[in-house]
């Protein structure tokens, strides 16, 4: 079977850790038909535009989207984040972020669910008398039922599908009383139809003492889009360093195309140098055959990565390295 791929390789080391990815998926047999999309920084700075209408149709129509990094110095904060990869998270629904966490060396083995379309991302907000002395800036949190719930759903049945059948909770609802509350309430209402779940709760900040000290004690991990942001930042740490950290922006319904990206950025200090380490990039494209069906492409793939965790090379010669061993 062949597979509709959206490729956005962005800017920085993106196109570099991205062609990786794609060297190692054909490697590991898998039929790829790659749409290549000139979106980022770069296409940013050379026409005003971040994400076109017809590129974001163009997206629609294909089975999965793999991306690089975006971002580059020249480009204000905010731009490429909100009308690139915000956008895209909410148009096309994306409102599972999911984040595995591993380290064979210490028996690692965890997972972050983070909603990903609501929270304090969802832009609610605003300024009064902006750049005046009495300047008001409000950001807002926006939780729905149905966003909360959803999201809850997927970490169950995430967690049932894993040998240690545990969710944690994390959120901060001694302080964050109304979020937290509908969290919380709806947490507990979905746990009743998953008896063999066991289930916890902890304080965000709690959570990032045990993921430091003894992050073995979680399994599967759910919370809300601004929690979860940082959460994985400081999993990844834990578990190894950004570079080998992978994500799939997922919309489990399967109603447009699941997205997948390394979690690293564009990193344009390194860019063209050969020294970005490509292993993150391979392992989300090996999130993303796993959702298209080809599981075991993706677990040749992983496995190749895990042993791969260290060796010394150029971009291209890690990449070659693993793609010798699927």
């Amino acid at each position: 079977m062949v597979h509709k791929i959206g490729v956005i390789g962005g800017d920085g080391i993106g196109p570099e850790v991205v062609a990786e990815a794609l060297k190692v998926a054909r490697a590991a047999g898998v039929g790829l038909l790659v749409t290549e999309l000139d979106l980022g920084g770069a296409r940013y700075l050379r026409t005003g535009e971040v994400l076109p209408d017809a590129e974001l149709d163009r997206l629609r129509g294909l089975d999965a989207i793999l991306l690089g990094a975006v971002g580059t110095p020249d480009v204000p904060p905010g731009i490429l984040e909100r009308g690139l990869l915000l956008r895209l998270r909410f148009e096309l629904d994306l409102y599972v972020n999911l984040r595995p966490f591993t380290d064979a060396t210490r028996d690692l083995d965890f997972a972050v669910i983070r909603e990903n379309t609501e929270g304090t991302y969802a832009g609610e907000g605003g300024f009064l008398r902006r750049g005046t002395p009495h300047e008001v800036a409000t950001q807002g949190s926006v939780n729905t039922r149905m966003g909360v719930e959803r999201c809850v759903r997927f970490a169950f049945e995430l967690a049932r599908s894993r040998p240690r059948r545990h969710l944690t909770l994390v959120h901060k609802t001694n302080v964050l009383t109304f979020a937290g509350d509908l969290w919380q309430r709806a947490f507990d209402e979905v746990a009743g139809e998953y008896a063999d779940v066991t289930t916890a709760y902890h304080h965000v900040d709690a959570t990032c003492i045990y993921l430091v000290q003894d992050p073995g004690r979680y399994d599967v991990i759910v919370t809300d889009n601004l929690f979860g942001d940082i959460l994985t930042d400081l999993g990844a740490a834990v578990a190894g360093g950004i570079g080998l950290a992978a994500s799939a922006n997922l919309n489990p319904d399967r109603t447009g195309p699941s997205l997948f990206e390394p979690v690293h950025g564009s990193a344009p200090d390194i860019a063209g140098t050969g020294r970005a380490n490509p292993l993150a990039a391979i392992r989300s494209g090996a999130m993303m055959l796993e959702f298209l069906g080809e599981a075991d492409a993706a677990a040749r793939i992983t496995k190749a990565c895990q042993e791969a965790v260290g060796v010394a090379g150029t971009t291209s010669q890690i990449g070659d390295h693993v793609a010798e061993r699927v």
